[in-house]
């Protein structure tokens, strides 16, 4: 697995994206004592998503949303 330094990887974002694409996983490494913060890993590395449960609270509260209510989706997600 190569590593690189913050610095290296913003000055070549796009060779190290197309490394990792095709298979290569890198590791990110920040400050004086070149410490891994983070790793780039090929998409097809990652393991499949499920779903995730509702909380701590799930089958436990409930919520009601009335007929009127209104709500944009600049609000919704804002």
């Amino acid at each position: 697995m190569k590593t690189i330094t913050v610095g290296d990887l913003k000055a070549t974002f796009s060779d190290i994206l197309k490394r990792v694409q095709q298979g290569e996983s890198i590791a990110i490494t920040f400050g004086r004592k070149k410490e891994v913060l983070a790793y780039l890993v090929p998409k097809q590395n990652m393991p499949a998503s499920s779903p995730r449960p509702l909380g701590l609270l799930e089958g436990e509260a409930h919520f009601l949303i009335k007929e009127d209510f209104k709500m944009t989706e600049a609000e919704m997600f804002s």
